[in-house]
């Protein structure tokens, strides 16, 4: 059969990254960019076929700007819908509605809540504990989220930072909070939920 290994040898069928960046930067193209390039002529079978040689790299660098351009979009409209779940939170809670308000959390058995020392489990208890420390309209007062910030950690998955505050007849309490929100089949839900509490005044 004789050597077969004249018959297997290796060919380099993309160009790397830094062939592309090096046609991106390249005034000069066709034969004086294929010359220069060792990993573009590992793409040609013939190595007079510069125009070849030429559109691919082209064609790559249009990839590459297309995704670069594309990329962004994707959490801004991820961000905007988490913002509209606070404020819908926000909103519902001035409306004196703990039911919608818990509708900002993932309806779970292992959502968290912590707050004042404790670790409350399960979207059930998270909701009796808002309903049994606000059980009316003059302990709920009136909320406001401010400084938010939100970072997305992966397409389906943000932290939220931000602050609270509480409007009543004979307090104004505050604080900070930390969410962790995944993208679930029902939209943006709080899944972990870190709330603290300035302390009060002398």
């Amino acid at each position: 059969m004789g050597d077969r290994s004249r018959f297997m040898r290796p060919v380099n069928v993309f160009p790397s990254t830094g062939t592309i960046l090096y046609c991106v930067g390249r005034r000069r193209q066709g034969n004086q960019v294929y010359k220069r390039s060792l990993h573009l002529q590992t793409i040609l079978t013939f190595p007079t076929n510069t125009g070849l040689a030429s559109a691919i790299a082209i064609s790559a660098c249009i990839l590459v700007a297309t995704f670069a351009i594309a990329a962004p979009q994707a959490p801004a409209s991820s961000v905007a819908a988490i913002q509209s779940v606070l404020h819908a939170q926000q909103d519902a809670w001035n409306r004196g509605d703990i039911d919608e308000f818990m509708t900002g959390y993932a309806k779970s058995a292992s959502t968290v809540f912590v707050s004042d020392d404790e670790v409350r489990r399960g979207w059930e208890t998270v909701r009796d504990r808002y309903r049994q420390k606000y059980s009316d309209g003059t302990k709920m007062g009136t909320l406001a989220f401010s400084d938010i910030e939100v970072t997305m950690l992966s397409p389906d998955a943000a932290v939220v930072l931000g602050r609270w505050a509480l409007k009543r007849a004979k307090d104004q309490p505050h604080g900070r909070f930390t969410l962790i929100l995944k993208h679930l089949p029902d939209g943006w839900r709080i899944v972990h939920d870190h709330t603290s509490a300035a302390p009060a005044p002398p």
